[in-house]
């Protein structure tokens, strides 16, 4: 687990492009991303987004036979995982990974004997002597169900990411350049099906992640009460954009107001704990491309409310259908996170 912060951090030159694979495994889609990497050049050489289906070892053979996948990153997400940002007296990287077990028991509310745990000094130059560290934590379970599924396929598993990291490191590649925020706090939202993940970064830098309980099918479910509709026609609807009339729309009102209430409280415990405030909301995931809802967030929080371009940065190969592309890209921050760990 690596997070490259502003002023992005430059990896060791390739002499030629290096191929990377990131597989974003969601409760209702696989998302496949194929990137090339030289020098400071991203390319997009090839994605997916399938719906997961009985057979998910089988869809995924399929995309990795096509794609030519030795060797990919995955990320884990929700109950595995636990990640926290906090200060700790400033100390070398030996010191420091000595007192991680120690420090770990006070930050992570599980067992040690049931995680993985590791951390990282991602800033050491805080006032008073500190530093800034990353806390991770994975079930030993979770992180073994992800080995034995490469097994099972036929590929060497990389690396093993959580979502949150693997969010922060494709939106720092996006917008590393981008002066407009380097010196600000921004919070990133990425709503999926069954839960949306906020995490708020001050220039570059993660200060809070965590995973909020109100996502895609919370919209689907109100759509299907309130239309008395099947829960699966309410699903097209929600993802057909020219199907999202200003009735359905106003469905879901009640459920972006505790989406909102959430997400402010996430900002004011931030704020009591820092001195800058979130300034812009930047939105990606499957869910977070339902008709109004950008405006509606705008209103409710009173604060710049923007879709995330995670394609900006990255070009795109001439072999790959852009407009499709486009269409799903929503879809694909995580993916495009655990690839660029080339």
């Amino acid at each position: 687990m690596k997070i490259v912060p502003f002023p992005k951090v430059k990896p060791k030159i390739p002499f030629k492009p290096r191929l990377s694979f990131g597989l974003d495994l969601g409760s209702h889609f696989i998302k496949l991303v194929k990137l090339s990497v030289l020098k400071d050049s991203v390319n997009i050489e090839g994605f997916a987004v399938e719906p997961v289906g009985l057979d998910l070892e089988g869809l995924l053979k399929r995309h990795f036979q096509s794609f030519g996948i030795k060797k990919l990153n995955l990320s884990l997400s929700g109950l595995q995982t636990i990640t926290r940002y906090t200060d700790f007296p400033k100390m070398s990287n030996d010191e420091f990974k000595q007192a991680l077990k120690f420090e770990a028991q006070k930050h992570i509310p599980f067992p040690l004997s049931e995680v993985n745990v590791d951390g990282f000094i991602l800033k050491d130059d805080l006032p008073d002597n500190k530093m800034l560290v990353l806390l991770a934590a994975a079930k030993k379970d979770a992180i073994e169900s992800r080995i034995k599924l490469c097994d099972n396929l036929g590929v060497r598993l990389g690396a093993v990411d959580i979502d949150s990291i693997a969010l922060i490191n494709t939106f720092n590649h996006n917008y590393s350049d981008d002066e407009s925020i380097k010196d600000k706090a921004v919070a990133l939202l990425n709503i999926g099906a069954t839960e949306s993940n906020l995490n708020i970064l001050d220039s570059g830098f993660p200060r809070l992640s965590r995973d909020i309980h109100i996502a895609g099918n919370h919209f689907t479910k109100k759509i299907s009460d309130i239309q008395g509709l099947e829960f699966k026609e309410a699903e097209k609807i929600k993802v057909s954009p020219e199907k999202q009339t200003s009735s359905v729309i106003s469905c879901i009102d009640n459920v972006l107001s505790n989406l909102a209430r959430d997400l402010r409280t996430s900002f004011d415990y931030y704020e009591s704990q820092n001195a800058s405030s979130v300034s812009r909301i930047y939105l990606t995931g499957g869910s977070s491309m339902f008709a109004g809802l950008r405006e509606s967030l705008t209103n409710l929080m009173g604060i710049q409310v923007e879709h995330w371009d995670v394609l900006r940065n990255i070009t795109i190969a001439d072999t790959v259908d852009s407009d499709k592309l486009k269409q799903y890209s929503g879809q694909l921050a995580v993916a495009i996170g655990l690839a660029l760990r080339t």
